[in-house]
Parts: C-alpha cells; structure tokens; sequence
C-alpha cells in the first residue's frame, strides 16, 4: 500500500488497458473499498454490477456516444448505480463510491477510468442510465451515475506536476 500523497500523485485516467485479466482477489479488493466508502446518513444506498464478460462489455461502451469506448477493452466494469427513493443525495454517495474504486485500483498497479452515465446520451439519443438499466436489468428506481472501467494500464502517464497546481481556485476564510 502506498500513502495517499503518492496516489493522488500518480492516479490518471486510464483509457487503454492490455488484455490481461484481473486477479479474483484484485476485483474483490475494489469492490471492498466501494463497500468501505462513506455513506450520507449511513443510507448505503449504492449498489454495483461487476461486469467482466467481453460482449456485455462492448455493449456497455454504447452507453454514450463518446467516450466509453474504453469499456469495452477494460478487464471489468463496475457499474454505480443509487436508489433514488433511499436518499436525495444517492448521487454523492454513489461519486464517493465510484473514487474509493479508482483509489484502490491504483494502490494495485491497476488503471481506472469513469465513464459519466447519468444526464448521458446514446448514439441514438437515448438516455444512456435506461440503456445500462435494460442491458443490465437494473431497477427503474436506481439511478445510474457511472462505470468505473478497470484493468493492466497500458499507457504511461507522467505524475501531477505539483509546481502546476491551480492554486488560483483555493479561496481562504472568503471568496
């Protein structure tokens, strides 16, 4: 495990994956730090769909028209999806959720990459959340925010640049 500095240092979105599986163990470890994730009001009310069939995979990457097409060649999707009728903040929940499996995924060696379904369109124009809730047979009353494609990075991005950081943007006791 490295410390976090080191990961929020080194985490990129990886969009090219090699063909390597994942380890059992790997995708067990990600879905544990989704389960560990902080909750409003202790609601829990996300819930996730691991995805590692190849076709299913293709289908998923036609959740919008661009940028999931990396979906289909990670290892595994984990699609995040909230109950609407739990809790009005299932959409936070569901993003925090979504980074703890990217954070895991990194302190694995492994690449990560969040495809926004939520407000998203199809090539078609259909809405993207009832696209993955058909493919998928998820409950009308979940809303889907994202899939958190997973897998061996096959890119080599440099770390953040600590000296660019937009330090502009921090206000401190007032706007």
């Amino acid at each position: 495990m490295e410390n976090f500095a080191s990961l929020i240092i080194k985490r990129h979105s990886t969009r090219r994956f090699t063909s390597q599986p994942l380890l059992p163990e790997q995708v067990e470890s990600i879905l544990k730090a989704a389960l560990m994730a902080p909750s409003s009001k202790g609601a829990y009310s996300w819930q996730f769909v691991a995805v590692e069939d190849k076709n299913m995979l293709k289908q998923l990457a036609g959740c919008k028209k661009v940028g999931a097409a990396f979906i289909g060649h990670c290892a595994v999707a984990i699609v995040v999806a909230g109950d609407k009728t739990e809790t009005d903040v299932w959409i936070e929940d569901a993003s925090v959720a979504s980074i703890y499996m990217q954070l895991q995924a990194e302190d694995l060696g492994l690449g990560s990459c969040w495809c926004q379904v939520r407000n998203r369109l199809t090539e078609d124009h259909a809405d993207a959340e009832q696209y993955v809730r058909d493919l998928l047979g998820i409950p009308a009353d979940f809303g889907v925010l994202s899939i958190i494609g997973i897998g061996h990075k096959d890119q080599v991005r440099k770390p953040f640049d600590e000296a660019q950081l937009p330090w502009e943007k921090v206000h401190t006791g007032s706007w």
